[in-house]
């Protein structure tokens, strides 16, 4: 491949950058599963990039998370010592990129929209609300030496914001100038699947989508992500905001002799009357056409009226940020969401969306997408598109989502020893609702199980829960402390920084247990080698709550795939075990046992689980400890 891959080969690494590059130079489609060993990210740069040599095109790098930017970069780096490759990474406003948000903190929960516009307002400089000066500091003597910067070092995303740092200037903007320069150039989701940002991203890089090659890394995440970014939802707490704006606004006008409040305090009573009539459980179906029907008969108007109303609260709210904009604020407007909101749910169709309604402490209006395809348009408009993960398949069942019909496909084995990583499965327990809650002692067999197993061998150790609420449940019942070592738990909401704290604290205390959920953060793209950890225990399967929501989700994936409950349960429920028990290997030298505690492991294809009767013989006999 012309140097191209900087590593001597391993087993099927030759073969799968041949695959990648002759994909991208044919202008196809290709999905692939690799597993752990297989180099998924220098592997695909190497075809990738071999593709593009001499055309032109740039590839673009698609990661979850922002942790992920800084593998792309030092991938490209060992590219560089045998060809020149020049690399950077983008990434949203956030403390990171923009110094203005680290020192206000009334900046830091900004959404991506309401930081793009405030950041807009400041650029010019003139106005109200002042300027910035980190953007002003942009120069073309500044702006060539970023490019030299990335040209000769190749930085990841923290390197390159400490060196704009030190020259005073804006990382956000300043990477905005070098992207015309580099070859790759990585990026999280939303830049190439959120189409108010990808018409600014493509800007950016001055290039058009037929001229990129689009790689997709832990790709079995994309069809959710699209599925929530194409969901729209509305709460009573979010109405509640909007009523106390519009009054501190003087109730603004919204035509046909309405106010804001009025159209507040319906959709208020909509969600009231949705939830004593739909109701039954966490979330219900509601009609199609209900929140429309209802909004028309209630403000007394027709479809058009209707819509001339909710512009009218656009306009309003939008004046509201325009206002809080030139204080230099936030500019935020709950009104100008809320319309946002109305006009989005009237453009869904029942085809592409059903309508729900949830109760609980904060109950919500939601209009959740079904259909990921057209969000996916992307991948089938550029030039070409690699989607990968280690825990992809069924590979048809993700081509059928993204609308990829006729996607090159296929699997490669990891390289490393079979033999070093075991998984089990025990056929007395199971986490089914109605079994967790019986009385025939399903519970206690579990958590004696849990204790048992842990407790057998003094080697770290995960234990991931199918939910938060399963997890919370057993640690209320005193788990940590019958456990007896140094215990560390992922609670949900818990900030980034804190999680990662905690990790690290795991990481560095040897024999520790760090208690999780499977399908959380810690579960994927966390590396944990040597002897980090070294045993799993999964508590159950993680199979969604039953729910209006995935009931509808079976429904279209059975009416348009035939195959309902395995495309929204089963595969998405395998997926997240494979990647928590992707934890324990992560090196040819690492060794790892996982411990399945749920009798239906048995009927799921992928997981490759052994039956054992007595798990805390096996792990120890793994471990060569001695009974």
């Amino acid at each position: 491949m012309n140097g191209y891959f900087p590593y001597p080969y391993r087993p099927c690494q030759e073969a799968m950058v041949a695959f990648i590059r002759n994909a991208a130079i044919l202008g196809r489609n290709a999905v692939l599963e690799s597993g752990t060993g297989t180099g998924k990210t220098a592997v695909s740069l190497a075809g990738a990039l071999s593709a593009a040599a001499g055309t032109g095109r740039k590839v673009v790098y698609l990661t979850r998370t922002k942790s992920q930017h800084r593998q792309v970069a030092i991938e490209c780096r060992a590219i560089s010592a045998n060809i020149p490759v020049v690399s950077a990474a983008v990434q949203g406003r956030g403390t990171s990129t923009c110094p203005l948000m680290r020192e206000d903190r009334d900046l830091q929960d900004g959404s991506p929209e309401e930081l793009s516009k405030l950041c807009s307002e400041l650029k010019k400089g003139d106005g109200s609300a002042g300027g910035c000066p980190y953007y002003q500091a942009i120069t073309a003597e500044s702006v060539e030496s970023c490019i030299s910067f990335i040209r000769s070092s190749g930085p990841d995303p923290e390197e390159f914001r400490d060196y704009c740092q030190a020259l005073g200037v804006c990382p956000y903007e300043a990477v905005k100038k070098v992207l015309p320069y580099a070859d790759v150039v990585s990026a999280s989701y939303a830049f190439m699947f959120d189409p108010r940002i990808r018409s600014r991203f493509l800007g950016w890089m001055g290039v058009s989508e037929k001229d990129i090659i689009i790689i997709v890394d832990e790709a079995h995440n994309l069809p959710s992500y699209l599925r929530e970014s194409e969901t729209a939802k509305f709460t009573r707490h979010a109405l509640d905001l909007a009523l106390s704006e519009a009054r501190r606004s003087g109730d603004p006008d919204v035509g046909h002799g309405l106010h804001a409040s009025d159209v507040i305090n319906a959709v208020s009573d909509i969600l009231e009357e949705a939830q004593k009539e739909y109701l039954r459980r966490e979330n219900d179906l509601i009609p199609p056409g209900y929140m429309e029907e209802t909004l028309m008969t209630v403000l007394g108007m027709n479809s058009l009226g209707l819509k001339e109303v909710l512009a009218g609260l656009y306009d309003a709210g939008s004046r509201i940020a325009e206002e809080r904009k030139s204080r230099r604020k936030l500019p935020r407007s709950h009104l100008y969401t809320l319309a946002r909101f109305l006009l989005y749910w009237m453009e869904c169709t029942d085809g592409s969306h059903v309508f729900l309604v949830s109760g609980g402490d904060n109950p919500a209006l939601e209009a959740y997408c079904l259909d990921p395809s057209d969000a996916a348009t992307p991948l089938r408009i550029c030039r070409s598109s690699i989607s990968m993960s280690g825990t992809l398949a069924p590979l048809q069942d993700y081509c059928k989502d993204m609308g990829l019909w006729e996607a090159d496909t296929e699997e490669f084995p990891s390289p490393f020893n079979p033999d070093n990583r075991r998984t089990l499965y025990v056929a007395d327990v199971s986490t089914k609702y109605a079994e967790l809650n019986s009385d025939d002692g399903t519970y206690e067999r579990l958590r004696r199980y849990i204790i048992d197993i842990v407790n057998s061998v003094k080697v770290s150790t995960a234990v991931f829960f199918p939910s938060y609420a399963v997890m919370q449940r057993f640690l209320e019942d005193g788990l940590a402390e019958a456990l007896g070592r140094t215990v560390f738990v992922e609670e949900p909401g818990i900030g980034n920084t804190e999680l990662m704290d905690r990790v690290m604290a795991f990481r560095c205390t040897a024999g520790s247990v760090l208690i999780c959920v499977c399908g959380g953060r810690i579960s994927e793209g966390l590396d944990f080698p040597g002897k980090e950890m070294e045993l799993a225990v999964l508590v159950g399967i993680p199979f969604g709550r039953p729910s209006a929501r995935q009931d509808a989700l079976i429904s279209y994936c059975q009416a348009r795939f035939a195959d309902g409950w395995g495309m929204a349960v089963r595969a998405p429920a395998v997926r997240k075990m494979r990647q928590s028990i992707g934890r324990l290997i992560r090196s040819e030298n690492d060794r790892g046992i996982a411990v399945i505690l749920d009798r239906r492991a048995c009927t799921l294809d992928g997981l490759e689980a052994e039956l054992t009767t007595d798990p805390v013989s096996e792990v120890k006999a793994f471990f060569g400890v001695q009974e």
